[in-house]
């Protein structure tokens, strides 16, 4: 009987970044930053922001040495086989995110599913996750949550979608949380305060682990009363809690 000679495949680290230019070692441990350094292949949203995440990780290696294969939300799903194989080839390789943390509200949970399927071991490596930290510093059920990524684009389809995830956290006592493109983060503000009932509390995070950052809760009402943060083109997610 001949023994499988076949070589194990590389393992796919899903490799944080930090959530703005900042320096990375607020918010990303040195071990992970040097098992970054270590590898020379990387699934990324964008390769520009990728080179520039690893100088601040301190690579050495030349970064035309570096393979940078692309992974974004206009990737054709036929094409994920590809970016499986250089850990098919036993090669190690890095996942890195626009958004933080990989897999979270990110392209790359088509690869790391995919990577599973292929018994490619996947580990995961501590950074910052935006939805959590706003979580932590909200104030609202950190036990009961749900995470809806982006509600709809259109105006009376996101009222409608505010209006469910009001009744959803009143009726089962969940923290609602969602984020918004930030060019339309003004709008999303401005349907909350005029949809939602006065009693239920809303946190604004902006700027998550930026010297701009900016997390507050109050009710519908105080906010009303309250001048709003200036939102525009800035990363904010928003979290619902509607007592029942």
């Amino acid at each position: 009987m001949t023994a499988d000679t076949n070589p194990p495949p590389g393992t796919l680290y899903l490799i944080p970044v930090p959530l703005g230019g900042i320096d990375p070692s607020w918010v990303v441990p040195e071990p992970v930053r040097q098992l970054a350094c270590r590898l020379d292949t990387f699934v990324v949203e964008h390769p520009k922001t990728a080179r520039h995440i690893l100088k601040l990780y301190g690579i050495t290696r030349p970064l035309q040495e570096i393979t940078l294969l692309t992974l974004n939300e206009h990737t054709p799903a036929t094409e994920l086989d590809a970016l499986l194989q250089p850990m098919l080839a036993s090669r190690d390789v890095g996942l890195m995110s626009e958004a933080g943390c990989p897999g979270v509200a990110d392209p790359g949970a088509d690869l790391v599913r995919l990577a599973h399927n292929r018994n490619i071991r996947v580990v995961p490596l501590v950074g910052p996750s935006s939805i959590l930290l706003a979580l932590m510093a909200s104030g609202l059920n950190g036990q009961g949550f749900v995470f809806h990524g982006y509600l709809p684009a259109e105006k009376e389809q996101r009222i409608k979608k505010l209006g469910e995830i009001e009744r959803d956290s009143r009726n089962r006592g969940q923290t609602q949380i969602f984020i918004e493109t930030p060019y339309r983060n003004r709008q999303m503000l401005a349907d909350i305060l005029d949809s939602c009932q006065k009693v239920t509390l809303l946190t604004v995070a902006v700027d998550i682990t930026l010297p701009t950052e900016y997390i507050h809760t109050r009710t519908i009402a105080d906010w009303q009363k309250t001048a709003a943060p200036e939102l525009h083109k800035r990363p904010a997610i928003f979290l619902l809690h509607s007592p029942s």
